[in-house]
């Protein structure tokens, strides 16, 4: 197992308060819970690709940020496991342009599900609820980690060379 140095521990614990702070200020604006959403946080999800201990850190600034979810434990554990897991793979991603893409189709895909469960549980509704939510989730998720985050990682990127 590879050791952690206390530099990385801060950078992700840094990137994790980050995360959390944008998405409760984003909440101010009604945009970081619901089908309609684009949390600024989610720009940071393309981080793990320069850094890979900054996944946990957005793990867990998702978690404390989804306490504050209106759908409850649901978003709060799989939410949060959402952006831990698309984190892990965007660090394991070698193509810079490919690297937001884990945070963008497994966030449509699972918190797309979680809002369509919320709203019309298992009922005839379900399909074409789920596909208007997984489609408005994946676009705001493709606003924020492709218009912001890219950006975000090409500064990075000449800051620090991969």
């Amino acid at each position: 197992m590879k050791k952690i140095t206390v530099r990385q521990l801060t950078v992700a614990a840094m990137v994790g308060a980050a995360y959390a702070v944008l998405s409760i200020f984003g909440s101010i604006f009604g945009i970081s819970y619901g089908p309609i959403q684009c949390r600024f946080s989610e720009a940071l999800c393309v981080l793990p690709f320069l850094f890979p201990e900054t996944a946990w850190g957005l793990g867990v600034g998702c978690l404390i940020a989804n306490i504050l979810s209106p759908y409850g434990l649901l978003d709060i554990i799989v939410g949060s496991l959402t952006t831990l897991i698309a984190a892990l793979l965007t660090a394991r991603c070698r193509n810079r342009y490919l690297s937001p893409l884990p945070p963008v189709l497994l966030n449509g895909v699972l918190v797309g599900g979680i809002i369509t469960f919320q709203q019309v549980d298992f009922s005839h509704a379900f399909a074409l609820t789920y596909l208007l939510n997984f489609l408005s989730v994946t676009l705001g998720e493709a606003i924020a980690c492709y218009g912001l985050g890219l950006p975000l990682l090409r500064t990075l990127e000449k800051k620090y060379h991969r």
